[in-house]
C-alpha cells in the first residue's frame, strides 16, 4: 500500500534514504514528527488534551493535580536537601505550559525544553518528563528465521509504502536477539536511549524523573510479538504508521533497563522503575491524604482526576516511573 506524501515531504524522505532508496524508520520518524515544516511536533495545533480535535491525552491533561503530586514527589526524593537549591526543568511540555504551572512549588525556578529544543543543564536540577521518551525515534525488525530484517519505507511514484531489508548485527553496534519466533516484530527505541544518555552526560547533578510507558528487555522480545509501534490520530489508534505523515503521533514503548543503564554509565545511582501507582503512592502519600481528605464528600473534578491517575485499570499501571539521583561530582 502506497500512501500520499506531498512534494515537501518527499524532498525532506529523499534527503534522509540510504544509497539504496531505504528509509529507515527512525529516519522516517525524524521528518514525520520533527521536521521544521513537515514535523508533527512543529505544526501550531493542539495534540494533548481531551477533546475531540486532539490526539491524545496524558496525565497533566487532568488538571494541577498531577502537578501537585509531582512537586509533592520531588520533594521526598531530594533526600533532605532544600528544595529552593533546584531547578524544575520539564522536557516536552506542550505549549510552553509547565505541568506546575498553576500549582505552588518551593524550587528556585522552572525551565521548560520543548520536543524539539536542547538544554544547557548545570547545577543542583530536578529533569522531569512525561510521555517524552516514547515519543523518540525507533527502529523496526522483523523475525524473518534465520535472521532478523528491518523494516522501513521506500518511495513510490505515488507515495511511500513499506519495505524491508536484511539486517546485519555485525555491522552495528545494535545486537538484536540470536533467536525469535517467526514474524515476531521488535521496535527498538533508540533515540529515546540515546536522549537520555545526551541528558545525563552534562554536568548537573539531583533527580532524574521520567513518566511514560514501557517495558524491560525481557518483555520487548519474549511477550509482544506484534511490536509496541503505534500510531494514534483523534484518539484513535492506528496500524498504518506511514498514512497521515505529520498529521499523527508515533511512538513505541521505552525500554527500561536500556535507561536505566543509560543513566548509570553517567554516575546515576538508585536508578528505580515503579508503576505510576506505587511510585505516586509511595512518595507523594502525604498529599495524596490531602487531597482525599479535602474532598471526602463529593466527587470533584480534582478527585476525579486523582482516580484516573491511580487507578490500576486507568493511568496508575498503564505508565510506569523511572528515578534516579546523581550526587554532586
Amino acid at each position: 500500500m502506497s500512501h500520499p506524501i506531498s512534494g515537501h515531504q518527499r524532498a525532506a524522505l529523499e534527503a534522509v534514504a540510504a544509497v539504496d532508496g531505504f528509509i529507515r524508520f527512525d529516519r522516517f520518524m525524524e521528518v514525520a514528527l520533527y521536521h521544521p515544516s513537515e514535523g508533527y511536533y512543529r505544526r501550531d495545533r493542539a495534540r494533548v488534551g481531551q477533546s475531540a480535535s486532539t490526539d491524545f491525552f496524558t496525565a497533566s491533561s487532568l488538571g494541577p493535580v498531577f502537578g501537585e503530586l509531582i512537586v509533592a514527589s520531588c520533594i521526598s526524593l531530594l533526600r533532605g536537601r532544600d528544595p529552593a537549591e533546584f531547578t524544575f526543568v520539564e522536557y516536552g511540555a506542550e505549549a510552553d505550559r509547565s505541568v506546575i504551572q498553576d500549582v505552588d512549588h518551593p524550587f528556585h525556578a522552572v525551565r521548560l525544553v520543548g520536543v524539539n529544543d536542547k538544554a544547557e543543564l548545570q547545577g543542583a536540577t530536578i529533569v522531569f518528563s512525561n510521555e517524552l521518551f516514547d515519543a523518540q525515534p525507533f527502529r523496526r525488525f522483523r523475525r524473518a528465521d534465520p535472521h532478523w530484517e528491518e523494516l522501513g519505507a521506500v518511495l513510490t511514484a505515488n507515495g511511500i509504502s513499506e519495505s524491508e531489508r536484511p539486517f546485519s548485527s555485525s555491522s552495528e553496534v545494535l545486537r538484536l536477539p540470536d533467536s525469535a519466533p517467526p514474524n515476531y516484530h521488535l521496535d527498538l527505541p533508540t533515540g529515546a536511549n540515546t536522549l537520555a544518555s545526551a541528558i545525563a552526560a552534562q554536568p548537573w547533578h539531583g533527580l532524574f524523573l521520567a513518566f511514560d510507558y514501557g517495558k524491560s528487555w525481557t518483555e520487548l522480545v519474549e511477550s509482544v510479538p506484534q511490536g509496541t509501534a503505534r500510531a494514534y490520530y483523534q484518539h484513535q489508534q492506528k496500524t498504518q504508521l506511514l498514512a497521515s505523515m505529520g498529521e499523527q503521533d508515533l511512538t513505541c514503548h521505552v525500554c527500561w533497563d536500556h535507561l536505566s543503564k543509560a543513566l548509570q554509565g553517567q554516575r546515576f545511582e538508585t536508578a528505580e522503575v515503579q508503576s505510576q501507582e506505587a511510585f505516586l503512592v509511595g512518595h507523594a502519600a502525604n498529599k495524596l491524604a490531602e487531597i482525599m481528605s479535602a474532598e471526602a464528600t463529593q466527587m470533584s473534578p480534582r478527585k476525579s482526576g486523582l482516580m484516573q491517575l491511580l487507578h490500576p485499570s486507568a493511568l496508575g499501571q498503564k505508565f510506569q516511573v523511572l528515578s534516579a539521583w546523581r550526587e554532586e561530582s
